[in-house]
């Protein structure tokens, strides 16, 4: 593919930096495979040998990412602001051959060989391309212990073509990325949908809300790849951004549920639609997507999109339409095992794999989540699903952003616990917005269902990609003494 597309757009970047003007084309990409395919040869790495990408760069990253898979071994990329005892973690058990980054120290602890990003090319012998490439990844941790997960060239292809269809994705089309790469979402609907499509990505090493619209708009951007943190941050002043980006088609988010305040927010004032998805890393990314155009039901995350989608019980029957149960899929891009054979029990004879996740579908194949199994608050035997109180409290001005969470309780076994970042500068009033939300609670919410406590932060515990790391603040649930 990458051979193809240097054929078809030599000198068109495939890569641009959002801050500069340094580009990658097409034609240097498809010089890189060759080029790491020799420095891997030459330090003895052959085809299939584990690879860890801890490469700080966007651009740099992107090109070694994609050189490693494309020359037939098995990338493994991390987190390059992580600290080396944490990765050891996630690199327990692996044994990487190659470290490429700029910490040798993480290559010595590994017993790994080191690559400079910069290193001397190796001009002259063969190009090994004996196989197809993989990547092993870390799951996000943000729900527990992270699992390693094997995803073959296939499956990722599968799912980044399955992206490329639903948002009509061409060669004229230039996104803007800010997420994290070594992550699945900034790899398969980022890099790899991009190469796929032939298109122009514009990679960003973070997010910076100072000046965003007007990037976007400089940069001709016109499909925009973010997370509901990212536009939670933009929803909350978008005067005099009115259809400010003229060429922008779509904003898509993913990583977690978009509250439903904000994707109107965002919509109405960038005059393009939201198109809500939901994946993980099991599945390569994207399992259902939004519509383009279209209805949309607000609080769905859309129809499958290349994956079979079906709601059980306990028990592993499937249920009708409308009613809550856990989310099976399979599919071309989903794993069959994670590495290591942990957690079988998520995954049975016919390839169907338990995400752990607990929604509903709606009669017209609309999907809906209620958040994680291991999420729902269980209040003397009535099943609460934070969703439907979140979406509840974020409806009212001075809320930004909430997440509620269960706290064990000796009477009824767990309350919930409402944890807000507020609109208000430095927590002003705070005692009258706390009030204020109980109130709104008790018009439009059971008594059962009320949060028992409301507590105000700066922000919530995240992992990389944004997602909220809700086993820390169940945690911190429990040392609430507030309001």
């Amino acid at each position: 593919m990458i051979a193809t597309r240097a054929d078809l757009h030599a000198s068109k970047p495939i890569f641009e930096d959002a801050r500069s003007g340094r580009t990658v084309t097409y034609r240097q990409l498809h010089s890189a495979v060759s080029e790491w395919s020799r420095r891997l040869d030459a330090v003895g790495a052959g085809p299939g040998a584990v690879v860890v990408v801890d490469v700080p760069d966007p651009l740099t990253f992107a090109v070694v990412f994609l050189a490693v898979i494309a020359s037939g071994r098995c990338a493994l990329p991390v987190d390059p602001r992580a600290p080396i005892g944490e990765l050891l973690r996630v690199l327990l058990g692996v044994r990487p051959v190659v470290v490429v980054g700029a910490r040798p120290e993480l290559a010595v602890v590994c017993d790994a060989l080191f690559i400079s990003p910069t290193a001397e090319p190796v001009r002259s012998g063969p190009i090994s391309l004996a196989r197809r490439g993989s990547v092993l990844l870390s799951t996000s941790g943000s729900t527990g212990e992270p699992k390693a997960v094997p995803l073959t060239e296939q499956q990722l292809l599968h799912v980044a073509g399955a992206v490329v269809r639903h948002h009509r994705l061409t060669d004229h089309d230039r996104g803007y990325n800010c997420l994290p790469l070594f992550h699945i979402n900034g790899e398969v609907v980022a890099l790899l949908a991009t190469l796929t499509a032939g298109g122009c990505l514009v990679l960003d090493q973070r997010f910076h809300a100072s000046g965003f619209w007007e990037l976007l708009a400089a940069k001709r951007i016109t499909w925009l790849n973010a997370v509901p943190a990212i536009l939670s941050v933009l929803s909350g002043d978008l005067t005099g951004h009115e259809n400010a980006c003229p060429e922008l088609r779509f904003i898509r988010s993913a990583s977690a549920p978009l509250p439903s305040l904000v994707r109107k927010r965002i919509s109405a004032a960038s005059g393009v639609p939201i198109v809500e998805s939901y994946g993980m890393t099991e599945a390569a990314s994207q399992i259902t997507a939004t519509p383009l155009d279209g209805p949309t039901p607000l609080g769905s995350c859309g129809r499958p999109v290349g994956v079979q989608l079906e709601i059980r019980d306990q028990d592993g029957a499937v249920l009708p339409p409308e009613q809550i149960g856990h989310v099976h899929i399979r599919g071309a891009g989903v794993i069959s095992g994670y590495r290591g054979g942990r957690a079988r029990e998520r995954f049975d004879a016919q390839g169907w794999l338990d995400t752990g996740d607990l929604g509903r579908v709606d009669a017209a194949g609309f999907v809906y989540l209620t958040g994680r199994s291991d999420d729902v608050i269980n209040r003397g035997g009535e099943l609460l699903y934070p969703r439907e109180i979140e979406e509840v409290l974020l409806a009212d001005p001075g809320v930004r952003d909430v997440v509620v969470v269960g706290r064990s309780d000796p009477v009824l076994g767990s309350v919930p616990v409402a944890f807000v970042v507020s609109t208000l500068p430095q927590r002003d009033g705070g005692m009258a917005l706390a009030q204020q939300l109980h109130n709104l609670c008790a018009r439009q919410l059971t008594s059962f269902k009320r949060p028992t406590e409301i507590r105000f932060v700066d922000d919530f515990p995240r992992a990389a990609t944004g997602k909220v790391r809700r086993h820390v603040l169940r945690g911190q649930a429990h040392g609430v003494v507030g309001t």
